[in-house]
């Protein structure tokens, strides 16, 4: 029914758009017709801004891969660099939430871990929406963020990295085998807001699979049986998300972006002093509003990024996107 619902909402985009075509085109010949100016003004602005649509709809359709249309996991760790990189990856963290947002998805927090004086280690959110996994999975990389830090007495300019990983949601019929034998689960004590039982019961989950050496863990439910399920949940898509990048790796000939947290492996560089910008290094597309960036404003990154990455072009179907 999901599919269906989202083929359908396809067909409709394109039959509004055929109709909102040929009514422009007959409203120019018209004004043309009657020599009335504002009526040929009105139908080429209707034009422009189908023009626009058009070019959404046409990224879209880029967003075929297997799992595209899943929902999906977005863990966030900090680099080294202690509470400079922890307040970054706060930052990263937030501004996932708010594009996820603005394009009416659905976020649930499902482990954090806070950092010693401000920010966070590290955190796994996850977002439930159409096509999640599509958009968020070209995020996948490290981020770096130049700025001066606001807990330097001497405001010193200071590089902070951050990690992000993106993995689909498994659905049910998609069978990923793990062999038990090849996890280690541990338990503790959940840290953080939650009442008295979370911080005093062993509520807190861990897996690690061995053969990967992937870890996920999971604190957000009281429940220690939820937190395993979730776990669980997380390592078959993290390993799913492993072969996807194995395949993807071996058709492309190129490597994962998932490499050190540090110089010279960075997605994208944010900088806010001493001037503003933000530049996507795998595209070149640069934006002079970090703010908004930060805000949620990802569109544009994510388009370019995805038309290269299927299309093997620089993202021209989404240059006017913002």
């Amino acid at each position: 029914m999901r599919e269906r619902t989202a083929l359908d909402t396809q067909m409709q985009a394109c039959l509004r758009l055929e109709q909102t075509l040929n009514d422009s085109l007959d409203l120019i010949e018209m004004g043309e017709a009657e020599a009335d100016q504002d009526v040929v003004a009105e139908a080429e602005n209707a034009l422009r801004a189908l023009q626009k649509e058009a070019g959404k709809l046409e990224l879209e359709t880029l967003l075929s891969g297997e799992a595209d249309a899943n929902d999906c996991y977005v863990e966030i760790h900090a680099g080294a660099g202690g509470t400079e990189s922890q307040d970054w990856a706060a930052m990263l963290e937030r501004m996932y939430v708010r594009w996820a947002e603005a394009h009416k998805m659905k976020v649930e927090i499902i482990d954090e871990s806070a950092g010693e004086e401000a920010g966070i280690k590290a955190a796994t959110i996850l977002v439930k929406g159409l096509n999640a996994y599509g958009w968020l999975k070209t995020e996948s990389g490290v981020h770096r963020l130049v700025r001066i830090s606001p807990f330097d007495s001497n405001a010193k300019r200071h590089t902070s990295f951050s990690s992000v990983g993106v993995f689909p949601v498994i659905d049910d019929n998609i069978d990923i085998e793990i062999e038990e034998k090849d996890v280690r689960v541990d338990t503790y004590r959940a840290s953080g807001a939650g009442g008295q039982h979370v911080n005093t019961t062993d509520s807190a989950v861990r897996l690690t699979h061995i053969p990967t050496k992937i870890v996920v863990q999971c604190q957000n439910q009281r429940s220690q049986h939820k937190n395993r399920a979730t776990a669980w949940d997380m390592l078959r898509a993290r390993l799913y998300e492993l072969e996807l990048q194995r395949r993807e790796d071996e058709a492309q000939a190129e490597a994962a972006n998932k490499t050190d947290i540090g110089w010279g492996h960075q997605i994208r560089s944010y900088v806010l002093q001493p001037y503003q910008m933000v530049k996507d290094l795998r595209t070149g597309v640069e934006s002079s509003q970090p703010n908004l960036v930060l805000d949620g404003d990802l569109d544009q990154f994510m388009g370019a990024a995805l038309a290269a990455r299927v299309k093997g072009t620089s993202g021209k179907v989404v240059e006017d996107l913002d």
